[in-house]
């Protein structure tokens, strides 16, 4: 269990940032059943892709039916291939994987996206049907058979999903604390182009948030960040680290993975120094003369001042030594549920280990603990 209590024993905020990233996101969902279980509920929930509709269920339930309904759904959309591979050494285990997906490229994935029918080049230009290969309306039914969202709306978790206008190029997050969250905002963020159309919002049109960026990491550190002290769980899909590539395919997998892990350990970085100054400019205002105080200068640092203590938790997904470039569309169960159990084992891992168990709220404003990163990626063969 974590130290739930900070600086003065008031209750850490925990917040939950979930990374795009498609069929990988019941990692997700594995990795919050062990945080629900440890009592560790989050207070806001930011999420992009896969991520805003893994948080979309979680934040829009009530306490008993999250991890339920985050199951259903998992199970839904792996629900077309449910038979485990017939041999689950390496190279069957991508024999298996790669058949899989293409699959789900030809058929879809049940209550997500269908095959558009007449295909895209069929459909008049301009049209939403003629700039997307899929049809995500099984999404929005789902959506709301699974989410409550008059229990989304309401407040008891904050939630913050980004998406791309079309014709800006910007990426906007829409947030409970400002709006009123419908099917609509959780389908744009995960509306992503060519495969699925843009999805229209208060008249303008909107796609993938992972386009821009594929974490909301940036948007919790900058946009609207707590005073008070946090525990932040990034609950990541794509490593930015790996191995040099030696075929044409795994180029596209690593070119995936840089793309998509959105520089994680880069913007950890620089909220680690800008968190440190945020304290200092707190601390420094009772020593400061009035006179210095009164100036605009010091009101634009005060502005931006605080005394938070943060703990940031990374939980990035492995990729295992049989996965493909085509890991994110490949919606078999057999998959979907090794994804989820090894969401499981990452939060029992860390929870586990001596580094949370130890931890105390840092006094230089930013602990960052990253206790599955040494761990070897999965693997259907034992070494030799």
């Amino acid at each position: 269990m974590s130290k739930q209590k900070a600086n003065g024993g008031s209750r850490e905020k925990n917040v939950l940032v979930l990374q795009g990233g498609g069929a990988l996101g019941a990692y997700q969902a594995g990795a919050y059943e062990v945080l629900s279980k440890a009592g560790i509920e989050p207070d806001w929930i930011a999420g992009i892709s896969i991520g805003a509709i893994n948080a979309a269920i979680i934040a829009g339930n009530r306490f008993e039916d999250r991890v339920p309904r985050l199951r259903q759904f998992w199970d839904r959309v792996s629900s077309r291939l449910t038979l485990p591979p017939l041999a689950t050494d390496d190279n069957s285990r991508k024999l298996f994987n790669e058949t899989s997906a293409a699959i789900v490229a030809s058929t879809g994935a049940p209550g997500f996206f269908t095959p558009r029918y007449p295909p895209a080049v069929f459909y008049p230009p301009g049209s939403l049907d003629a700039i997307s290969v899929y049809d995500t309306r099984p999404l929005k039914e789902t959506l709301l058979e699974l989410v409550d969202f008059d229990v989304l709306n309401s407040g008891a978790i904050r939630y913050s999903v980004g998406a791309v206008q079309v014709d800006t190029g910007n990426l906007k997050y829409f947030d409970t604390r400002r709006d009123t969250i419908t099917p609509e905002h959780i389908m744009a963020s995960g509306a992503l182009p060519p495969g699925f159309p843009p999805i229209e919002i208060d008249g303008e049109l909107y796609w993938d948030g992972g386009i821009v960026s594929n974490t909301p990491l940036q948007y919790v550190f900058e946009g609207g960040f707590p005073q008070d002290n946090t525990c932040v769980f990034q609950i990541d899909l794509f490593s930015a680290r790996g191995k040099v590539p030696k075929t044409l395919f795994d180029v596209q997998t690593r070119e995936k993975e840089i793309r998509y892990s959105s520089r994680t350990r880069l913007n950890t970085d620089y909220f680690r120094v800008l968190q440190s100054l945020r304290r200092a400019v707190r601390r420094l205002d009772a020593h400061i003369p009035d006179a210095i105080k009164s100036s605009f200068d010091w009101a634009l640092l005060s502005k931006f001042s605080s005394s938070a203590a943060v703990t940031l938790v990374h939980l990035i997904h492995r990729r295992a030594v049989y996965s493909t470039q085509s890991n994110d569309y490949e919606f078999s169960r057999y998959t979907v549920n090794e994804h989820w159990q090894a969401g499981r084992e990452d939060v029992e891992s860390t929870l586990e280990s001596d580094d949370w168990k130890n931890r105390e709220p840092p006094k230089d404003g930013v602990l960052v603990l990253d206790c599955t990163k040494d761990l070897q990626p999965p693997s259907m063969e034992k070494p030799s």
